[in-house]
């Protein structure tokens, strides 16, 4: 096989344009991991090795018929399930959180599994009832959302668990939710805010409160989104220049890797630099919508939208919680921050759009 087969064959199920995005992503994400980590190249190729497993793990989803993606929703999601209560009963404990469970080779996370499991689960159970939907049905894919996303919340972990519960919801949506019973949710989950406010741990209900008015402790619980929206506002137009942010190189900006790394890029780039990266999120959104109205099937729909709306809320919100219009709840900048549970979550998300573009006839089972 010649050097031009081989290089067509590699690409056959890989978005041209999709692909560029998320080579953008990578290019921005190593760039500012050098900058947010003082020069430090280990961070940097530590970054890059995520990207790389990232970008396997999206090959090979892309290349998978999307009758594999229907068989796998239900094992996955039962997985999912079986190790969100084994944390609950065995998990480790770290900063007062239950998230993590140790399997002798590792220490993983499982509720990242769900962001993938729980919108493929409840796509598959729509396609199953597609001839015949009935409210029943949308109680019961309500009910396989609410469960892990419970135990998710349990740990606690308020971030993941919204992230969660949006995933799910886009399904819910997409899969044709009446108005009505949307704004009754609504108006029932506005109503019962005192009894919610009550289950919150005390950190969470801090974090709504500095979101209010941070000054109130701004040494403490009010400190990150205080740092964030002075990192933000004093890059100004242009920016104060690559590696010339002095609230991320004088350490007064906190996770600045991590959660914070949209401050980091807001304050060296200024209002142009956020454009530029507004415009890099909008590609990929943009096209994730194309491929959503282009899938052949209800479940590749289903899918594609909730993949896509998911990661235009991930975005947002850590925008918002950067910037100090949302609380901080711990949600990383998408294909940017350090990391590599949330960044191979993504790529595979992103190895289902490329599949449901690529592999046009679901075979049905």
């Amino acid at each position: 096989m010649n050097a031009a087969k081989l290089k067509q064959r590699f690409m056959q199920h890989l978005d041209p344009v999709l692909l560029a995005g998320l080579g953008g992503f990578a290019f921005v994400s190593l760039m500012l991991m050098y900058s947010a980590s003082d020069g430090s190249w280990m961070r940097v190729l530590a970054q890059f090795v995520n990207f790389l497993v990232a970008f396997g793990a999206l090959w090979i989803v892309a290349n998978m018929p999307l009758h594999w993606l229907l068989r796998s929703a239900v094992p996955m999601y039962v997985l999912g399930m079986l190790l969100l209560i084994a944390v609950a009963l065995f998990g480790e404990i770290s900063h007062g959180a239950r998230r993590w469970l140790n399997i002798g080779v590792a220490t993983i996370q499982p509720s990242e599994l769900m962001k993938i499991a729980i919108p493929l689960m409840m796509a598959w159970y729509f396609e199953k009832h597609e001839a015949t939907l009935r409210l029943g049905n949308y109680v019961v894919a309500t009910i396989l959302l609410l469960l892990p996303v419970a135990l998710i919340v349990r740990q606690p972990d308020l971030g993941t668990s919204i992230l969660i519960w949006a995933s799910g919801f886009y399904v819910l949506f997409l899969a044709g939710l009446s108005w009505r019973i949307m704004i009754g949710l609504s108006v029932a989950a506005a109503a019962s805010a005192p009894f919610l406010w009550s289950m919150l741990h005390d950190y969470q209900r801090h974090r709504i409160l500095m979101l209010l008015d941070p000054s109130q402790d701004a040494l403490g619980k009010g400190y990150h989104t205080i740092q964030g929206m002075i990192a933000v506002g004093s890059g100004g137009i242009l920016g104060k220049g690559y590696m010339n942010g002095t609230q991320t190189h004088l350490d007064f900006l906190p996770e600045r890797t991590t959660d914070f790394v949209f401050a980091v890029w807001s304050e060296e780039f200024g209002l142009i630099g956020n454009l530029l990266l507004l415009g890099l999120y909008g590609l990929v959104i943009g096209r994730g919508f194309i491929i959503t109205a282009n899938a052949s099937t209800y479940f590749t729909r289903l899918m594609a939208g909730s993949i896509t709306l998911t990661f235009f809320t991930y975005a947002f919100v850590n925008m918002g919680m950067v910037s100090g219009i949302l609380p901080v709840v711990g949600v990383p900048l998408p294909l940017i921050s350090y990391g590599g549970t949330s960044l191979l979550t993504l790529m595979l998300g992103f190895g289902m759009l490329m599949s449901i573009h690529t592999h046009k006839q679901l075979v049905k089972t």
